[in-house]
């Protein structure tokens, strides 16, 4: 697909449809949406700022917008809270960038069915802080709960903090509605009924829809699962003396059979050796402390004290030492905090200097996370010694085990970058590391993600390989739903779909 220009008509069709005070041209408007969290090549920044940000307020607006963007073939790019860390809101061809945060209301809530219907723009934070006063939630826990938005966590089928319990954001989007590659507005369910868990009519289109990273429309309206609010929490963190005692442990307090049992977290040295060295709150524990896991309970009262004495015994029969309760409510009381703050790491040398951060989140079986563990550390280790502006912060393995608590793993490795000082060589140099981290997923029979998806230039390369002629079907899907291209192009290596097209 060759991009058309966005002229001056076409800012005035878009000012039609959306308004004079809703589109944006000027440079700050359109820089400030050019990027994710994640590191990003700043010396190459100018390659990804939008043509014109525009913020709709419905979704006819939205539908418009695509409408008028087929008609001049220009790239779209739907963006939410831009929390996302891959590129899924990042516009690599330019064109209109779709900016959904006005759409941010709550239409209905349902306690007879217990369903939320909200506005793609709406944030968890905000949306629980109204539903507190009828005495549920919703139960999707990103580490960034505050900002992120219902639109992206679709986007990205997103992962919750709790979903061991009460699953992720897959299993708590009952319905939604989105605007396709051709401006068409469809709902998408299990099966036609809005607020219907479960059907056996036609293909479960919901599921095709969630984790599209914008390249299959854009959500306008979603309808959500409220549970009841937790009468008590429950939180115990264990440390334990080497990375194989902590690894058996987290597979049998995962496998407890404990069904208020909403997480289970394995931190290895690396990452405990960064959280002592830059977060001195975190747990202030001897060196002799090299590993923590992290568990969490919600329920009943009824339902949670005892569960909590099995959780400690069986977390301190498998070689665990309990932290207290001070460290271990103290610390879950503050995981959403970390996802803004490590904005600085340090060199080699101890120099501190800024940095952002990124995270390689594959999908690992428990049998297999020491094997991924160790090569995931040999890989970085490797790039921190040619880089000086790489900066390993360790790794952690979070159970997924919504309903079943022999899930697999999300298994993160997080490294900082200096990015203001990436270059070509360095800028390369990562991308092969995380084409490599990804392989070893690969290996060892994981995904290449778990929850941030698999869009960005280095794990991208292995989603063919990942998905086999599974591959073969999505290129086929989203040919037919988007025959022109438009819908964030230059993602998941899609443009293979229209290889021998005419520009």
């Amino acid at each position: 697909m060759t991009a058309t220009l966005v002229t001056d008509p076409v800012i005035d069709e878009l000012v039609g449809i959306c308004g004079p005070d809703n589109v944006f041209t000027d440079r700050s408007s359109r820089v400030n949406r050019a990027r994710v969290p994640a590191p990003f090549p700043v010396h190459r920044w100018a390659e990804h700022v939008p043509d014109v940000v525009v913020l709709p307020t419905s979704a006819e607006q939205i539908s418009e917008v695509v409408k008028l963007a087929n008609r001049h073939r220009i790239p779209v790019v739907p963006r939410a809270g831009g929390t996302g860390l891959t590129d899924g809101a990042v516009p690599l061809r330019h064109g209109i960038l779709v900016d959904v945060k006005l759409m941010n209301k709550i239409l209905e809530i349902d306690l007879d069915d217990r369903t939320v219907t909200v506005q793609p723009g709406i944030n968890m934070l905000k949306l629980n802080e109204e539903l507190r006063q009828h005495g549920v939630i919703y139960p999707d826990d990103p580490a960034s709960y505050p900002c992120s938005l219902v639109g992206g966590r679709i986007g990205t089928s997103g992962w919750s903090l709790i979903g061991g319990r009460y699953g992720h954001t897959r299993d708590l989007v009952i319905s939604f509605q989105i605007v396709l590659p051709t401006g068409e507005l469809i709902w998408v369910g299990d099966g036609g009924g809005r607020k219907v868990r479960k059907s056996s009519t036609g293909y479960q289109l919901k599921h095709l829809f969630m984790g599209h990273q914008g390249t299959l429309g854009i959500v306008t309206e979603a309808v959500l699962e409220l549970v009841p609010r937790p009468e008590a929490e429950f939180a115990a963190f264990f440390s334990y003396p080497d990375y194989e005692t902590a690894w058996r442990s987290t597979g049998a307090l995962a496998k407890s059979g404990l069904a208020t049992l909403a997480g289970v977290v394995l931190f290895d040295e690396w990452k405990l050796d960064y959280l002592r060295r830059d977060d001195e709150a975190y747990i202030p524990q001897p060196d002799d402390v090299r590993c923590v896991v992290a568990t969490a309970m919600y329920g009943t009262t009824d339902e949670v004290r005892p569960g909590a004495k099995r959780l400690l015994r069986i977390g301190t029969q498998t070689g665990g030492a309990y932290l207290g309760d001070e460290i271990s409510q103290g610390d879950w009381a503050s995981r959403h905090d970390r996802y803004a703050t490590p904005l600085h790491g340090r060199l080699r040398d101890g120099q501190v200097v800024p940095m952002s951060w990124h995270c390689e989140d594959a999908s690992i079986n428990w049998s297999k996370l020491p094997q991924v563990r160790r090569e995931w550390h040999d890989i970085v280790a490797r790039l921190g010694d040619r880089f000086r502006i790489f900066d390993d912060w360790g790794m952690f393995a979070y159970t997924n085990g919504a309903f079943k608590p022999w899930g697999d793993y999300l298994t993160e490795i997080d490294v900082g970058i200096w990015e203001q000082e990436l270059d070509d060589a360095a800028w390369d140099a990562w991308v092969t590391a995380k084409r490599d981290i990804a392989a070893v997923a690969i290996a060892y029979g994981g995904s290449i993600s778990a929850c941030h998806g698999a869009c960005r230039a280095g794990e991208v390369d292995l989603v063919p390989e990942e998905l086999g002629g599974g591959w073969e079907v999505m290129k086929k899907v989203k040919r037919v739903l988007d025959p022109l291209n438009i819908m964030n192009p230059g993602k998941y290596l899609l443009d293979q779909a229209y290889e021998g097209d005419e520009p």
